[in-house]
């Protein structure tokens, strides 16, 4: 990894409009919200993504959206961070997580993939787990709904009430994790 490599924060989700409103979206979501803050817009790239080059709290980011569908996120994914010279220590992904509240956000070194598709296609690629992740709780599917039917739903009308401040919130994870270290942004983003 070259000392001078930047941050890659990477948000999860599903290319297409019939998509953006899908809980398994919010990586997206966050991401655009990142590429406000930083003053960018995404443009294509050729590892497959979507990339926006900027600084959050004086750190060089790189903020990428695969093009691909969630369960193919890795190749453009590692397209993104090889291009950058950038290793798994310098990966942040951002995405959903059924195991958590609507709207909570946890930030983890490594771990499994719990089920996630996404994940699992950035772990096979890269060949590690040791990456960041910044968890986006959407919660339980209710009753007896398959977990992967919740995930493409759209956020409920009561979600999207509080969803920009909830995304908002994300985004300052993210950042907060990029400029102070995970330990810090653990004891600001787990209090709550």
């Amino acid at each position: 990894m070259a000392d001078d490599a930047p941050m890659i924060v990477v948000g999860l989700g599903n290319p297409g409009p019939q998509y953006a409103g899908n809980r398994h979206n919010i990586g997206f979501l966050v991401a655009d919200e990142l590429a406000d803050r930083v003053g960018g817009r995404f443009k294509a790239h050729k590892s497959g993504a979507e990339v926006v080059e900027g600084r959050l709290g004086g750190q060089r980011v790189v903020l990428v959206k695969p093009r691909s569908f969630m369960n193919l996120s890795g190749g453009p994914v590692v397209g993104a961070a090889r291009f950058y010279k950038a290793a798994a220590d310098r990966l942040v992904v951002v995405h959903d997580e059924l195991d958590l509240p609507f709207g909570a956000v946890r930030l983890k070194l490594g771990g499994g993939e719990n089920g996630h598709n996404g994940l699992r296609s950035i772990t096979k690629s890269i060949g590690t787990r040791d990456y960041y992740r910044v968890r986006f709780g959407i919660g339980r599917p209710p009753g007896r709904m398959d977990p992967a039917d919740f995930v493409l739903r759209d956020f409920s009308a009561v979600e999207r009430k509080e969803l920009a401040f909830e995304i908002d919130t994300c985004a300052d994870a993210v950042a907060a994790l990029v400029e102070q270290g995970i330990e810090a942004a653990q004891n600001t983003f787990h209090a709550n």
